[in-house]
């Protein structure tokens, strides 16, 4: 059991487990294809940082990038960038392809694109690869209390 699913046990959420087989740098494509899944209903949980390395995390469809000076303008950072997947490691307790925006190791401000609420059902990172949650999109309000943006754009 992943740190993620005991947070959401904690919580009392309703989650159906979406395992798959994981295939390196697959990404949601590889994901939304294995559980026959439109991408859009694949949130990528992005770990980044302002120009003052302070980290955050950026919730997005799987079909969708970030648009960082966007972002940066949104939040009133200066400059927003990826961070490294080893700096994401260390921050979130995850592995970088299984990282979840729930139950991270260091507390992180969570961002969310707010078309996300829109959607009937997501399915997001459990906690590992390979392993994917299908949940209510209220659920991230209710457990992670994330602030919404506009930040999306076609990749």
């Amino acid at each position: 059991m992943t740190q993620a699913i005991r947070l959401l046990r904690q919580h009392k959420v309703s989650f159906t487990p979406r395992p798959y087989k994981y295939a390196e740098r697959g990404g949601t494509e590889t994901s939304a294809r294995e559980l026959r899944v439109e991408e859009h209903l694949v949130i990528k949980t992005l770990v980044m940082e302002d120009e003052q390395k302070k980290p955050l995390i950026v919730l997005m469809h799987g079909d969708r990038e970030v648009s960082l000076k966007n972002l940066a303008r949104q939040i009133g950072a200066k400059q927003i960038n990826p961070c490294t997947p080893k700096t994401a490691d260390n921050l979130t307790g995850y592995q970088t392809g299984g990282i979840s925006p729930f139950s991270t190791r260091k507390p992180l401000t969570i961002y969310v694109e707010k078309t996300i609420f829109a959607l009937d059902k997501i399915f997001i990172n459990g906690g590992k690869r390979g392993f994917l949650i299908e949940i209510e999109p209220n659920t991230l309000k209710t457990v992670l209390n994330p602030t919404a943006v506009e930040v999306g754009i076609d990749r």
